[in-house]
Formats: structure tokens, C-alpha cells, sequence
């Protein structure tokens, strides 16, 4: 200890699960939520024809991706460096099935010029923005300018103009809907908000991207895909007819964050465990590390959970802390010196950052042992 673990009878209940959700899209893998080879392509092989491929999170990684076998990529997110640039349009000419991401004509520029360089066109995905603005309140995420087809039709109408970039996709994630819980325990009136702003949402996200989209197609494109959603929002992405494919990532570890969701529940596949190596009080056992915090907004709920033993409190005053994490005992539970807690991260792939391996359970015992990017040498962001 500290060790981390893939339950994978969990995981495969998980993927199962999702892909019983689906309805008739498509499911691309967001690997950020993953963070490791052999987990991605155990999921990816569960059920081939029901996935379209994987969203990456940088370019490095993209190309690490392809190395390893795995195709139809889409970048989450723009890439500016012009040698990162040329490195995906390279393998992208060897037969890797990449695609870029945009928001901006300075992107389609940037990108057609590099493709000119190098003589290779570039195919990109467009990315528009699916937040809503209510009086007072950004209910979303800030990603892409680009919100409405009046936004959009300059960058569209320049790429078409343009010989080395080809549009082949659009992607509007609803981040409201899909990674913001609504049933957090005691917090009833911020449930009900966040609820109603969510319904308020969705007929707008739709609308929006139905119209960006038949934009499109009006000038003759013939995208390969139209990418939505995740985790929190597939329920209601899903019945979109225009979107092909659900991005998914964070419902196959299923971290702490999403216990706090309304529509589903998914089981807890992905934890650690740390060990107890003081017994400062007599309900209180101190173990070491464990200081694993999630990104964002800084709150509690990006902190690790307790999760077995069951009903082990973290300490107000402390929390989870970079080398030791005390722990408020309840009655009835005992804890001896080395013996480990686990814990449940609040977020999915970022745990992989920590760890080397997985260890990966199935019917109570370890089977196997699995890397991490970390463990494989990488550390893409």
C-alpha cells in the first residue's frame, strides 16, 4: 500500500449498463476518464460494433493511442503547437484515423497552413458551445465561442474554402447536463434548482445543435459524426436524431462524483487503498498518503471517499491529506495497525495519475495487474 484497483466484474456490470442506455448511438470512449491501454481496449472489445472510437485529450496522446492499435480518435480538445500539428497530419497520411478539434477561424487557418506545409488534408471537428445562459447565471462550462449557427457559419464558410482541412464532424458536449450532479445528499433545495435548470436546458442544447448541424448539411458536407453528451446526459442526448455517438468516460469507474446523480447508478469499479499506520485516539486511525484530490472547483466533494470499511469519516479539519489521512472510526469497526482503508477517488482517470498499476480484482481475488499511462511512462497533461 498504497495500491489502486479495477474491479472487473464491476466495470463489465458498468459497460453492460451503458450500453443498455445507449439506445441506437454509438459510444466513444473518453480516455481522460480512463487513463490506461489495457482498461480502454477491455472496453472497447466488450461489445466492438457498439463503439465508434475514442476522444483523446492531447495530441502526444493521440499518437500514443494509434501506437497501441487504437483507431478513430477525435481530440477533445484544440491543439495550437504547429509540430503537434504536424505529427497527427503525418499519421494521419500513414492511415490513422485522427481527427482535430476547432472553435475559431484562427484554428481553420492554423490548421490549413500546416496542411498546405505538409501536403496532407487535415480533417476537424467543430466544437459548439452548449451552455445556457439564464439571467444572472453561465450554466455550463466555458469551452467553445461558437454557440449558434450565426457563430458558426463564418468558420464554416472560410473552411470550405480552404484545400488542406476537411469538416468532418461536430461535437457539443452538455456539461450541465452530463458531468453537474443533482441529488446530493442534504442539499435538497440546491437539488431542485439544479434539476429544473437541467429540464430548461436540454430543449435548448437540442435545438442548437439540430440547427448548426442542418447548416451543415445545407452546404453540401457529409459529416461522419455528430458527437454529444456523456456520462450524466445519455438519457436525454440520446433521443437527439441528428447525434450519431455519446461521448462516455467517467460511467465506467463510476467515481464518488457520480453517486450524486438522479437518473442512474452505476457501480464503484475503480478505488484505493492506504494504510493504517497510526492510532493517535481510540476512534481515530491516521493512515499514510492518501491525498488524492480531484480537479475543479475546489469543494468537498472533490475529495476522496471512504469506502470500506463502511461509515469511516475523514477528519473536517484535515481532510485527505499528501502524506497522511486521519479517519474518525465508528463503533463497532476495528482497525489494527496495517490494515488498509479504501477509498474511492471523486473523479475517474485522474486517479491513474497517482499509480503505476491497477490491480484488477474479479470474484473477490487479484487476476492481474494492469498499467497506467504513468506506469507505461507517459504523462500527457
Amino acid at each position: 500500500m498504497p495500491f489502486a484497483f479495477v474491479d472487473l466484474d464491476l466495470l463489465e456490470q458498468n459497460i453492460h449498463d451503458i450500453l443498455q442506455r445507449r439506445g441506437t448511438k454509438k459510444i466513444r470512449v473518453a480516455s481522460k476518464s480512463v487513463r490506461s491501454i489495457g482498461v480502454l481496449k477491455r472496453i472497447l472489445s466488450a461489445e466492438p460494433d457498439a463503439f465508434s472510437g475514442v476522444m483523446s485529450f492531447t495530441a502526444n496522446e493521440a499518437l500514443y493511442l494509434c501506437q497501441e492499435g487504437i483507431q478513430d480518435i477525435l481530440l477533445g480538445y484544440p491543439v495550437w503547437s504547429p509540430k503537434a500539428i504536424q505529427d497527427l497530419a503525418r499519421a494521419i497520411n500513414d492511415g490513422h484515423s485522427i481527427t482535430l478539434m476547432i472553435d475559431s477561424l484562427e484554428h481553420v487557418t492554423h490548421i490549413n497552413s500546416i496542411g498546405e506545409r505538409t501536403g496532407i488534408v487535415i480533417p476537424v471537428c467543430l466544437d459548439v458551445d452548449m451552455s445556457t445562459n439564464f439571467p444572472g447565471l453561465h450554466f455550463g462550462v466555458w469551452r467553445s465561442p461558437i454557440s449558434n449557427v450565426a457563430q458558426a457559419k463564418p468558420v464554416i464558410d472560410k473552411l470550405l474554402r480552404l484545400p488542406f482541412i476537411r469538416l468532418d464532424g461536430l461535437m457539443g458536449y452538455e456539461a450541465q447536463i452530463a458531468g453537474v450532479g443533482d441529488q446530493y445528499p442534504g442539499q435538497r433545495a440546491k437539488n431542485a434548482l439544479v434539476q429544473q435548470l437541467k429540464r430548461r436546458s436540454v430543449s435548448a442544447i437540442a435545438s442548437r445543435r439540430t440547427e448548426v448541424v442542418e447548416y451543415i448539411l445545407s452546404q453540401g458536407i457529409q459529416l461522419k459524426f455528430v458527437n454529444g453528451g456523456g456520462t450524466g446526459s445519455l438519457e436525454t442526448t440520446k433521443r437527439e436524431k441528428l447525434v450519431t455517438e455519446i461521448t462516455v468516460g467517467s460511467g465506467f469507474y463510476s467515481p464518488g462524483l457520480f453517486d450524486n446523480y438522479r437518473s442512474f447508478q452505476y457501480q464503484p469499479a475503480l478505488g484505493f487503498a492506504i494504510e493504517v499506520v497510526r492510532q493517535p485516539a481510540a476512534n481515530i486511525v491516521t493512515c499514510a498518503g492518501g491525498g488524492y484530490v480531484a480537479s475543479g472547483a475546489a469543494a468537498k466533494d472533490k475529495l476522496p471517499k471512504p469506502y470500506l470499511p463502511a461509515d469511516l469519516q475523514l477528519i473536517s479539519l484535515e481532510g485527505a491529506g499528501e502524506v497522511q489521512t486521519p479517519f474518525q472510526v465508528p463503533q463497532g469497526v476495528s482497525l489494527s495497525l496495517g490494515d488498509p482503508v479504501f477509498m474511492r477517488h471523486s473523479k475517474a482517470g485522474e486517479l491513474c495519475e497517482r499509480f503505476n498499476s491497477l490491480y484488477c480484482v474479479q470474484n473477490g481475488a487479484i487476476t492481474d495487474i494492469i498499467s497506467t499511462y504513468r506506469g507505461d511512462g507517459k504523462c500527457f497533461l
